[in-house]
């Protein structure tokens, strides 16, 4: 079976402190390169919302309408061997919104962060009508520009360092279905904000402020069809933050908050058989649950192409 791999997304994105991670053939999914190989990836992602989760109490954006934000990424996978990948991104992410008189507030763009990652494969077994994969895998991310990360909910980012330790279950049918399951623990770091003061569940007379790590889970269930050249998923996430406050009522979103959510989604990857190496993709995703987070909704799309060095 030729190796195939999918997109190569896995950048934080943050509105109201909500982690958006779009992964596939990245530090989250089962996929490897074969040794010696790369793969770039183009993608360009949309989201948008109109309600959020202010503590637990969904609210409208009675003030500032639809936030909008667009991100455009490019990521490389390269298979340093057969058992082990590295990846790297870098993104490029516009923010505004748009009140229902026709104003607008001042949204911001610019460079968020670089992220490096590894994956290895730990286990593989391979049975007669069954194949079981276990990886492991870290990723790092660090901001890239000197973005303003307390101007929620329209900063580029949570513009704090983050690592993240992943593990991985594949199970695959020789009929092509097959279901992932990922945990992961996230440690955030600290961000600083343009001020002295802020409140958190208490007074803090500094500009630093500690961003919450988190648990984040994530779900798939798919099938591979037409002899590999398409690969569908319906997908599953979520995300508890360890520690923060919520947003106070008429305030706006800061990096301490406490941000749980749930989503779920789509996902699709066409193989171009014709030309090899060549993939494009798409996928859309709905925030369905949530504290402290935008009620999102996303899509995007974008184009892949592997060859060997």
């Amino acid at each position: 079976m030729n190796i195939r791999i999918t997109s190569l997304t896995g950048i934080l994105g943050c509105l109201l402190g909500f982690s958006i991670n779009t992964l596939a053939q990245s530090p989250t999914d089962e996929l490897m390169m074969p040794k010696k190989e790369i793969c770039f990836l183009l993608n360009y992602e949309y989201g948008d919302f109109d309600h959020y989760w202010e503590g637990d109490s969904l609210r409208e954006n009675a003030t500032i309408a639809t936030v909008q934000r667009r991100t455009l990424l490019l990521m490389a996978a390269y298979g340093i061997t057969d058992r082990l990948d590295a990846y790297v991104g870098l993104p490029y992410v516009s923010t505004n919104s748009t009140t229902p008189n026709g104003g607008k507030f001042a949204g911001t763009s610019g460079i968020q962060d670089l992220s490096l990652g590894l994956k290895y494969k730990v286990i593989e077994s391979k049975q007669e009508k069954s194949d079981f994969s276990l990886f492991a895998s870290v990723l790092f991310s660090t901001p890239a520009s000197n973005y303003l990360s307390d101007y929620q909910p329209y900063s580029l980012g949570l513009g704090a360092p983050q690592i993240a330790w992943r593990a991985i279950a594949h199970y695959q049918l020789q009929s092509g279905f097959y279901g992932r399951l990922s945990g992961a623990y996230v440690w955030k770091g600290y961000t600083e904000a343009e001020r002295e003061y802020y409140y958190n569940n208490g007074s803090y007379y500094t500009a630093w402020m500690d961003v919450p790590s988190s648990w984040n889970l994530d779900l798939a269930v798919g099938k591979w069809f037409f002899g590999h050249d398409l690969r569908v998923e319906a997908t599953f996430s979520s995300q508890t933050s360890t520690s923060g406050d919520d947003i106070r009522a008429y305030n706006a979103p800061q990096p301490t908050n406490k941000v749980d959510m749930s989503r779920v989604g789509g996902f699709a990857h066409y193989y171009f058989p014709k030309v090899k190496g060549l993939g494009v993709l798409g996928y859309a995703s709905q925030t369905i649950s949530g504290q402290n987070a935008p009620k999102m909704t996303a899509f995007g799309g974008g184009v892949t192409y592997q060859f060997g060095l």
